[in-house]
């Protein structure tokens, strides 16, 4: 088992310096949604290859814009496929860190399974030991997961929690620092009484990691305000991220802003308004103003 360095600059980075995750890991289904709002249609492309490649200019565009940099960008979860190319001549994770000083993270994966007990649990990921040794050589400092839930059952959500934490020991083993990713849906109608009981399951999980070990907690904006505070101040939670789930940008940072400690890994709300019909100056003027809204509200 490989053991994480607590002194490198990535993970003293997490540790030390303000800033949120630029969440670019838009997969397969995804993608096409991602395009869409970018100002790309359907009839662009004929295959996935090319919807790939069209999205890797996307994410590319957002990358290299001057307001894409580690002042105030923690990390970037990236693609399996973004990993995978090349940005300027440097495979990805490369050049987020050696240029831009943004650690590079990975979503790993493979979608949800159909609900069941109000949940959707993680597929399946038969290939994973290779994607991790293969994330490793190519610098990755950690992962990211998800699953979704969207009733109040407690055996779903324990369901949820210990096969995100099962999956995060493999992670961890691999020498890799997991964001544990539990969404709950923000339609839920029993969002409030979900999120008591993902908080009662992740504590346990917590509770069992040795002091060695790491994880970040990727979760939905809480309807009472600080309700993660625990989970902040544990000092086996790299960082605790929220996800913007849906809302907007101006309401994923207002909600943000009330919970502190906790910052963004915003992936839709951070290029809300970007459009590849938009010169150079344009975009990223734009993205400029979306990341420092974001940095703002990740700074309380």
């Amino acid at each position: 088992m490989t053991v994480i360095d607590t002194t490198s600059e990535q993970f003293q980075k997490f540790k030390t310096v303000p800033g949120f995750i630029a969440a670019l890991d838009q997969s397969g289904g995804s993608t096409p949604k991602a395009l869409h709002a970018y100002g790309i249609e359907e009839d662009a492309w004929t295959n996935d290859e090319e919807m790939f490649g069209l999205v890797h200019q996307m994410r590319s565009r957002i990358i290299e814009s001057p307001s894409f940099n580690g002042n105030r960008i923690l990390a970037a979860i990236l693609f399996e496929n973004t990993m995978d190319r090349e940005i300027e001549d440097q495979p990805t994770a490369d050049y987020l860190w050696n240029v831009k000083k943004v650690v590079p993270l990975l979503k790993i994966d493979k979608g949800l399974a159909a609900e069941d007990k109000g949940v959707q649990m993680m597929k399946p990921m038969p290939q994973l030991d290779e994607l991790l040794a293969r994330a490793k050589a190519k610098n990755i400092f950690g992962t990211k997961m998800r699953s979704v839930i969207k009733l109040a059952d407690p055996i779903g959500i324990k369901e949820v929690v210990d096969q995100q934490f099962e999956v995060a020991q493999t992670i961890i083993a691999a020498g890799l620092v997991p964001i544990v990713e539990p969404e709950i849906n923000i339609h839920s109608p029993e969002k409030a009484k979900a999120e008591a009981l993902l908080k009662e399951n992740i504590a346990r999980h917590l509770g069992e990691l040795p002091a060695d070990k790491f994880v970040m907690l990727k979760l939905t904006l809480p309807e009472e305000d600080n309700f993660y505070r625990a989970f902040v101040e544990h000092p086996q939670v790299l960082k605790v991220v929220a996800l913007s789930g849906g809302y907007s940008r101006d309401e994923a940072n207002e909600r943000l802003s009330r919970n502190h400690g906790v910052v963004a890994s915003f992936s839709r709300a951070l290029s809300e308004g970007m459009t590849a019909q938009q010169s150079d100056d344009q975009f990223d003027t734009m993205l400029d103003q979306s990341i420092q809204s974001i940095y703002d509200a990740s700074k309380t």
